[in-house]
């Protein structure tokens, strides 16, 4: 017969028991030999763990941020947080109180019985230390999830007061940088108030138009001076980008109360429309928050004779935090940015110069990038923005965005605003996700195809007029693309190429325009701006370095088919582009395609 001692189990260290089952509830009543315990304490978690997996392999990252920002799925994670805390505690508790009852020589493990023996402080200070870590982790993810209530209240929430960041102001109080448009006085609040009355939402199947505004709120100002209308085909999921400059006047208004007063058109410049009218509830429907919204929508609705939804509203403050809080942008600069009288925060004008290629940009620089326009037209500027936008899409990825959610969402929650259905936001990051973006068309309606220019009107200063019918052909068509076309930019975008265009010929503007030409191709391409070393060359000159036509081969045929030469293949370990392409006078004109 065995000894008494031989029947007891093997002793235990309670802090052990109490740590595993830190690490994964049931570990810890399996290292003490009690497995019935040990399974009963792991099963909820995996069989929890393998139906959230089952669900987040069937969703991608867009579909899974529409998701996260739910009401009902905050408050979901926030009751399922205080129930697994409870449940490791005493998944812990459990493990620490047999590894106990078998140090004081109890029954054996997995079926306590009697009284467990006083415990040691130095038994407690453990267990109270492993309870301590493991609450820091529901801690901080309770903590998280009342950020995100919070960041998703000030967005979603247009009534919400407690949110907005204190606007920067102007130097001279005046609330308008120095090279800001002026502003349409208000005119007083008459005649009764409209009734209430909302856009139907979107069915999923239409057309999908959503305004995109860029907004300058210095010195309490409120100017929305980037006005892009982003316009989705759900059937193909093609996307285009329709762009207004802000100094544009006479946009035609909709019938209605609006009209009665402005008349036909709005006379001034359309970055001054939502003054006019956001307090105005005689002239369009809505609250003091959302009044000035649904009069963009409308005039520009009627603009290009469609109906946009919704709109999604940035401050540009707020732009340089969320692109700082993302860790910067890379953007492929086309053309060397030269601004001699860029606004400077203290009100000076200041010089700024951005190189062309890829610059990794801050978010004050990613700005200046945007916003300047000295030294540029309209389209130039235009184009920077909406290349500002594409980029950000590419880039931005939840491994960028977790190390900085703190900085990410106090931005977002104090600088942007949108009227997009919650429900709706799984399903249009969903649709998101499936837009290839070299396949995004842009549009940006400057003069003079677009708009007639005037330098110097007597009453209005530098002025464009739309030409109505061209745009809304331009609206109209804007899907009308050849499948063939955006599938060969697919495979030019895949293989990645670097291309400078350097111009040999001396004609101005030729090296930009065909680098215009590429980048539409899918080639990205930009025109530093640099002599090449030759000049005077009657014909095209095409550089392929260090093997490029090996691993880049669609795009050097391609190059060679468009200006009919053969290319030259080059050694040299110093080049920082793959191709580089030197036009001469006999290089052909190209330019990207007529928008219709």
């Amino acid at each position: 017969m065995q000894p008494a001692h031989e029947l007891r189990p093997r002793r235990r260290s309670p802090f052990v028991a109490a740590f595993l089952s830190l690490l994964f509830p049931g570990l810890g009543h399996a290292y003490l030999g009690a497995h019935r315990r040990a399974l009963g304490f792991a099963a909820p978690p995996i069989l929890v763990g393998a139906l959230v997996a089952g669900i987040g392999v069937r969703l991608d990252i867009f579909e899974l941020a529409g998701l996260a920002i739910q009401t009902w799925f905050i408050t979901a994670v926030f009751v399922v947080n205080l129930i697994a805390l409870a449940y490791r505690a005493t998944a812990i508790v459990d493990a620490w109180r047999i590894a106990r009852w078998i140090e004081s020589g109890g029954a054996p493990a997995g079926r306590p019985r009697g009284h467990v023996a006083a415990t040691a402080p130095l038994a407690i200070a453990g267990l109270v230390a492993v309870l301590g870590v493991m609450s820091l982790v529901h801690v901080a993810v309770a903590r998280y999830d009342l950020l995100l209530s919070s960041t998703t209240r000030c967005i979603f929430d247009l009534g919400a007061t407690d949110c907005a960041a204190t606007p920067t102001p102007t130097p001279d109080g005046s609330g308008e940088p120095t090279d800001q448009a002026t502003a349409t006085v208000e005119p007083s609040a008459v005649g009764s108030a409209l009734p209430a009355s909302t856009i139907p939402p979107w069915n999923g199947r239409d057309r999908l138009n959503i305004l995109l505004i860029g907004a300058d709120e210095q010195g309490g100002g409120h100017n929305t001076d980037t006005l892009i209308v982003l316009s989705i085909d759900p059937a193909t999921n093609q996307v285009a980008m329709f762009q207004l400059p802000r100094d544009t006047v006479d946009v035609p208004i909709p019938d209605g109360p609006a009209r009665k007063l402005f008349g036909a058109q709005y006379g001034g410049k359309i970055n001054s429309w939502f003054v006019a009218v956001r307090n105005r509830p005689d002239l369009f429907p809505g609250t003091d928050q959302t009044r000035g919204y649904n009069g963009l929508k409308a005039i520009l609705g009627e603009l290009y004779q469609v109906e946009i939804k919704y709109f999604v509203e940035v401050n540009f403050d707020g732009f340089r935090q969320i692109v700082d809080a993302l860790g910067g942008v890379t953007i492929n600069v086309q053309v060397p940015v030269v601004d001699d009288r860029y606004p400077a925060d203290g009100g000076a004008l200041q010089r700024v110069y951005i190189p062309s290629g890829m610059q990794h940009m801050t978010g004050a620089e990613a700005l200046v990038y945007a916003r300047s326009r000295h030294g540029s037209t309209d389209f130039d500027r235009g184009a920077r923005q909406q290349r500002v936008l594409t980029s950000l899409r590419q880039q931005t990825d939840i491994a960028s965005i977790l190390p900085r959610i703190d900085a990410l969402a106090a931005a977002l929650g104090t600088s942007v605003r949108t009227d997009i259905p919650r429900e709706l936001l799984p399903q249009l990051l969903g649709l998101a996700a499936q837009v290839n973006t070299p396949d995004i068309r842009s549009f940006i309606f400057t003069p003079p195809f677009y708009q007639v220019e005037t330098l110097n009107d007597p009453q209005r200063g530098y002025i464009i007029q739309p030409k109505l019918a061209r745009i809304r052909t331009a609206v109209g068509g804007a899907f009308n693309t050849d499948p063939a076309i955006a599938a060969r930019r697919e495979q030019l975008a895949a293989e990645g190429a670097s291309v400078y265009v350097l111009n040999g010929s001396g004609a101005a503007g030729q090296a930009s325009r065909i680098a215009d030409y590429l980048e539409y191709l899918g080639i990205a391409a930009s025109a530093p701006g640099q002599k090449p070393d030759v000049t005077g060359l009657a014909t095209t000159t095409i550089r392929v370095y260090n093997g490029a036509e090996t691993t880049m081969p669609l795009t050097v045929t391609t190059l060679e088919g468009l200006f009919g030469v053969t290319a030259e293949l080059v050694d040299n370990a110093s080049a920082t582009a793959n191709v580089v392409v030197i036009t001469g006078t006999g290089t052909p004109s190209l330019t990207p395609p007529p928008i219709p």
